[in-house]
């Protein structure tokens, strides 16, 4: 037990200090929610002209609907960058040589994610912060009972970002296979606007939102923000975590490796 909670501890330490180093990686990953949040919000709002949002039987403005969104946004963004080192370190052989400790490589991984998932939801927290010195609250207790839903989405995102590394062997492949993932997951989802909204205009633009795990992860959010718990969101995401992990598992079975490579 105790070389597991060493490992566990020096991966995540690992994880702070590349972070720590990266300092530009934490503006970045609190610029472009920002942007969303103070300047596109205004577009949007005049656009959609929403005020009562169903089925939140409150007053929430658009600004406050899209929170949770951003908050995804920054676990999205963060679990993808996570496995773009994951891709950089097999490359200079540090990952190889991670994953030949005598530890399993499910936890090894778990580790990975753990590291990376704590990074994104201090991120988060930072981004929460900044939004209420805006005046853009949520309620008090929102903050708390978010955390266990922020932990749930950024292990399920960071074990996407893990499935996709095991798919990819260059480098350079990587941030095109991003783009086919990251903005499709994020602008067909309800991140920015509701599913009703979608109907609206394409059934089938809203069959697919609906079919997006970002979509149900964005929404369990969004509830726990309002001390609320949406247990179909919170259902299909852990479906989503445990297919998203398998998938990951098989991707750096060394066995599927080393058939590859023949």
């Amino acid at each position: 037990m105790n070389a597991y909670l060493t490992s566990l501890r020096s991966i995540v330490l690992r994880e702070a200090l590349r972070f720590v180093q990266q300092r530009e990686r934490f503006v970045a990953a609190l610029v472009r929610p920002l942007v969303w949040l103070l300047v596109f919000a205004a577009g949007f709002r005049a656009a959609l002209g929403l005020s009562i949002i169903p089925p939140y039987q409150t007053y929430i403005t658009y600004e406050t609907y899209i929170v949770p969104g951003l908050c995804g946004m920054i676990l999205l963004f963060n679990g993808m960058q996570s496995s773009l080192s994951l891709v950089y370190d097999r490359e200079m052989g540090s990952m190889k040589l991670l994953l030949t400790s005598p530890l399993p490589r499910g936890w090894l991984l778990f580790c990975k994610l753990v590291g990376s998932t704590m990074i994104s939801i201090l991120q988060v927290c930072v981004f929460l912060g900044i939004a209420a010195a805006f005046g853009i609250t949520m309620p008090g207790w929102g903050y708390v009972t978010v955390l266990p839903s922020l932990l749930l989405v950024g292990l399920m995102l960071g074990a996407l970002g893990l499935l996709l590394s095991s798919l990819i062997k260059q480098l350079e492949n990587f941030a095109g296979v991003m783009n086919f993932v990251i903005f499709p997951m994020f602008f067909m989802s309800s991140a920015l606007y509701p599913l009703w909204k979608m109907a609206e205009s394409s059934e089938l633009l809203h069959d697919i939102c609906a079919l997006n795990p970002f979509t149900h992860a964005v929404e369990l959010i969004r509830f726990a923000l309002y001390v609320e718990f949406n247990a179909p969101a919170f259902g299909w995401t852990c479906l989503s975590l445990a297919v998203f992990t398998g998938g990951a598992l098989v991707g750096y079975d060394p066995a599927r490796t080393r058939m590859g490579r023949r």
